[in-house]
């Protein structure tokens, strides 16, 4: 019997920058179909391809192709396990603020920050309303100088990181900037510092790629992806993954948990040209990425969202936006692991310095 593999692709990876405004949305696809069904899907839908591949960005280009990539999604949403998972990586960013430069505080204090979800509370209350709090350019300078410290460690960074944080209308919220601003405190600042934990945030987005494959695979399965460059940090990120033997299980929401060892056994670079099934990839992740991008007011143009979004089933879409519903997010979050979660992935999953 042959084993179950899924294809993979990514979109709007720009490694530690999360700030890129040309690219805010980062993503990824995983679809569980053969190349021959792929095949077969791609001449039906487009039987004058002359293109040596499928690519969604060329194909969107064009108004006339909207109807038959709709159709095309609609099969494949409909005939073949597959997930889509999309991040606001400004967010991404705050939320890591918060786990970084605000939560070792009040560990310090015996406070549990991540109960609940109150990360992600506190992150989406600044994401929504820090420019407003703290002065537009003064948050947009706060956040360059974090992603900076969390890349580079220097003393000189996080030095620049605190007086950044001190520039901004702080006492507006204290509890999120106070810890930095009034008392610079040294554990997040070795938090920051900490060798190997980075802004780059692609663990992230398979996380949530693969706590969906390994709920929808019944046993082992691989995955294949393209060679592309971005791919390869990808690529290294799932070895180590199906590498890593220790039986653990994390819960991180109320659908979703993390449990090693993983069910996934193998992962291979393939040439995107002669795999159709990873064409299909492509085509999803770039549609998902130009609907969320529309939806933002950052594009106009494009596949409808409203015509694209309802083909998906609840639980073949993951997001990862900022959310004010704060009654909702802590329901969905009660109980999560997220302190051990992040604990976890750094101490095995970091990035060599």
């Amino acid at each position: 019997m042959t084993m179950e593999c899924f294809r993979i692709d990514e979109s709007g990876y720009t490694g530690f920058d999360l700030l890129n405004r040309d690219q805010r949305f980062q993503g990824a696809a995983a679809i569980a179909i053969g190349n021959d069904d792929a095949a077969r899907l791609i001449k039906e839908h487009f039987p004058r391809l002359q293109a040596s591949e499928l690519k969604y960005g060329a194909l969107s280009r064009r108004s006339g192709n909207y109807p038959r990539l709709l159709a095309l999604l609609g099969d494949l949403l409909r005939d073949y396990k597959s997930v889509t998972y999309v991040c606001d990586k400004r967010f991404l960013l705050i939320l890591m603020f918060c786990d970084y430069a605000v939560e070792p505080w009040y560990y310090e204090r015996g406070h549990n920050f991540y109960e609940d979800g109150q990360n992600y509370a506190m992150a989406s209350l600044l994401s929504k309303a820090g420019p407003a709090l703290f002065g537009p350019p003064e948050f947009e300078a706060m956040l360059a100088a974090f992603q900076r410290a969390m890349k580079e460690k220097s003393a000189q960074a996080l030095s620049d990181l605190v007086a950044a944080v001190r520039k901004t209308r702080w006492t507006q919220f204290p509890e999120a900037l106070g810890p930095l601003a009034r008392d610079a405190a040294p554990e997040c600042l070795t938090a920051i510092a900490t060798p190997g934990v980075t802004t780059d945030i692609a663990i992230v987005v398979l996380q949530s790629l693969i706590s969906r494959m390994e709920v929808m695979s019944e046993g082992p399965y691989r995955v294949e992806h393209d060679q592309s460059k971005n791919l390869e940090t990808y690529h290294d990120l799932l070895q180590r993954l199906i590498e890593h033997e220790d039986a653990i299980e994390l819960r991180q929401t109320e659908i979703a948990s993390f449990k090693f060892p993983l069910k996934l056994t193998e992962v291979a670079q393939v040439d995107s040209k002669t795999s159709p099934a990873v064409q299909l990839a492509d085509v999803m992740i770039g549609a998902a990425l130009e609907a969320a991008n529309t939806l933002a007011g950052l594009k106009t143009g494009g596949l409808d969202p409203d015509a694209l979004l309802p083909l998906y089933a609840d639980n073949q879409f993951i997001h990862l936006i900022p959310d004010t519903d704060f009654e909702e997010q802590k329901r969905f979050r009660r109980g999560t692991q997220a302190a051990e979660v992040i604990d976890y992935f750094a101490a095995n999953f970091a990035r060599k310095p």
